[in-house]
């Protein structure tokens, strides 16, 4: 299994994803600003990676100061998770896993700053740990959902380089071949970013399960003339009513699912819910720079000054969607009391 990133005692190690496929690159760094960086430019990403990122993060901006007063290693953490907060808007883990830290420095605030420190740590590592078990009884909760011959497609990437584990969506997909289930796999290449093409086809090739890349306008046909049976997706933030933000181009295959008759399956963490949202009108879209549409590979593929709309993730509306399974289990409509259920208040 792809580890997308370690925590080294003073320094955080992470793969570069962006760097994918043609090299395997891994960065070291012990300095908070660097892993910030990566987080906004998809160095790291995926929801549940961000969340993990962020609490090494933290990590990050505490090591120089355990042998400081409490009161500038406080100080310290405030900016720290300040800083990591304002990366990425749209995906809840980042918030959640800081929003833990936090909790935690809480209930131990009369520690002093190395002690304070060792809690944090700890904490940092078993969020990282707790995301791993996650994506296990993630998969083999999905899994129940897929029949053996079943033609699946996914898009953008849902694996081991989105998460601390085997993944979510992809998750799923990897614990049914393992169970000896015989499925295919058809890839989203993932505009504009190719997420589904550079990071997905490779976790798949590494698992080798048959998988066929395919350009994101022509998913339907796909659909129509390969005789997908069913659509299996990650997302980054899952509100009250079960509205759903993920990669852009999301909501496009869950109407398409709809129009063929064909299941539509989100796959997330509980800490991807958000319960405070009652509906996906509230969740915050970013919207990435000009140049990830603009152009490709450092070339211009547009008129220059062309005006761009790139909102990084869209929201499909709770009615799209078959079920969404977490750790906790399958959870089906009404997703506002079945989702209530599965997240601890």
């Amino acid at each position: 299994m792809i580890r997308s990133i370690e925590w080294c005692g003073d320094k955080v190690r992470f793969l570069d994803q962006t760097a994918l496929p043609n090299d395997e690159k891994y960065v070291e760094t012990s300095d908070i600003n660097v892993l910030a960086e990566a987080i906004v430019k998809l160095k790291v990403r995926g929801a549940p990676l961000i969340g993990i990122s962020a609490a090494y993060g933290t990590l990050l901006g505490l090591h120089q100061h355990k042998h400081s007063s409490a009161g500038i290693f406080l100080e310290q953490f405030h900016r720290s998770t300040s800083l990591l907060e304002k990366t990425r808007p749209t995906a809840k883990n980042l918030f959640w896993a800081l929003e833990r830290m936090r909790n935690v420095l809480r209930l131990n605030s009369t520690n002093n700053a190395y002690t304070l420190f060792d809690i944090l740590e700890s904490e940092a590592k078993a969020i990282h740990d707790e995301d791993r078990r996650m994506c296990e009884s993630m998969g083999i909760f999905g899994a129940q959902l897929i029949e053996s011959g079943a033609t699946i497609l996914t898009h953008c990437n849902s694996g081991s380089l989105a998460t601390g584990g085997i993944g979510t969506g992809l998750g799923v997909i990897k614990t049914a071949h393992k169970a000896g289930k015989k499925i295919s796999v058809y890839v989203d290449e993932t505009r504009p970013l190719l997420q589904g093409a550079r990071l997905t086809m490779c976790e798949l090739e590494k698992e080798n399960i048959p998988a066929t890349l395919i350009t994101d306008n022509s998913a339907a046909w796909t659909i129509k003339q390969k005789n997908v049976d069913v659509v299996i997706v990650g997302a980054d933030r899952v509100v009250a009513n079960g509205d759903t933000a993920n990669k852009i181009g999301t909501y496009n295959l869950a109407i398409l699912a709809k129009e063929h008759g064909i299941h539509f399956y989100v796959v997330i963490p509980t800490s991807t819910i958000d319960l405070s949202l009652t509906s996906g009108n509230e969740i915050q879209i970013e919207e990435r720079g000009v140049d990830e549409v603009a152009s490709f590979s450092g070339l211009c593929t547009a008129p220059k000054g062309a005006k761009v709309f790139a909102p990084a993730f869209d929201v499909t509306p709770n009615d799209y969607i078959t079920a969404i399974v977490t750790e906790k289990g399958i959870h089906r409509p009404p997703y506002i009391e079945s989702l209530r259920q599965a997240v601890p208040r």
